[in-house]
């Protein structure tokens, strides 16, 4: 299990609990526990019993649905400082989303009836995590108006500057200027409602200008200024 003071660092790195001081973060860090998942592990699966969220600490995970003809859709993905299944935390209803791991995924857990029993001790806690899931709220009502007016192009660029930055923030870079994003065309695609056709053509002109060199399942991104000239 990680430190105290590790786990109190990771929490304080999650935007659900932005607004929690050091002493709530050490409440909640006392009824966490360590977790450890092996490379392409179910986490949990659309329509599970939701009673656990998780904050991960290292590795990658993402956030996938289903049709019915076996087609998967990628909602998201998930590194160090990320929480996801955070609606457990607060109800019982069923998973929304199925949630797999890409690579070893070392995470804290928090049971929605433990988190629940500390905010009837603690309700303060309560009012603090409203504002900040208000914040986060009006930023995604925000995202999506800006997406609804951007081109193709402009959302892949997007997504990938997003990407970069939470590679970035992991750790520093490979070399100087050089950010590696572990991440396919189709995720990609997804991630940005667009077409796979559409996001590898565009992926395709960025390589060709040197913006960044694809791989099998990675992209490594030369140029992050010129990448954010696409996004706007």
């Amino acid at each position: 299990m990680p430190p105290a003071r590790a786990t109190v660092d990771l929490l304080s790195r999650v935007p659900v609990f932005e607004t929690l001081g050091a002493e709530d973060l050490e409440r909640v860090a006392d009824v966490t526990v360590a977790r450890r998942f092996s490379p392409h592990h179910v986490v949990f699966r659309e329509g599970d019993t939701s009673d656990t969220c998780y904050i991960v600490a290292e590795g990658h995970a993402r956030a996938i649905r289903e049709h019915v003809d076996g087609r998967q859709i990628a909602l998201a993905h998930f590194g160090p400082g990320d929480i996801f299944g955070e609606l457990a935390m607060f109800d019982d209803e069923a998973r929304s989303a199925t949630v797999e791991t890409l690579d070893q995924v070392d995470a804290i857990a928090l049971t929605g009836p433990d988190f629940r029993r500390l905010l009837k001790v603690h309700p303060d806690i309560a009012v603090k995590l409203v504002v900040s899931l208000g914040r986060r709220l009006r930023e995604a009502n925000e995202r999506l108006s800006r997406q609804s007016f951007q081109t193709v192009q402009s959302r892949v660029a997007g997504v990938l500057g997003q990407l970069v930055d939470a590679a970035i923030a992991e750790g520093p870079a490979e070399e100087e200027g050089d950010v590696l994003v572990t991440i396919t065309q189709a995720d990609i695609a997804q991630l940005a409602g667009s077409s796979r056709e559409s996001a590898s053509r565009f992926l395709a002109v960025l390589e060709r200008a040197g913006v960044l060199t694809q791989g099998r399942g990675k992209i490594t991104v030369h140029d992050r200024g010129a990448l954010a000239g696409y996004i706007y």
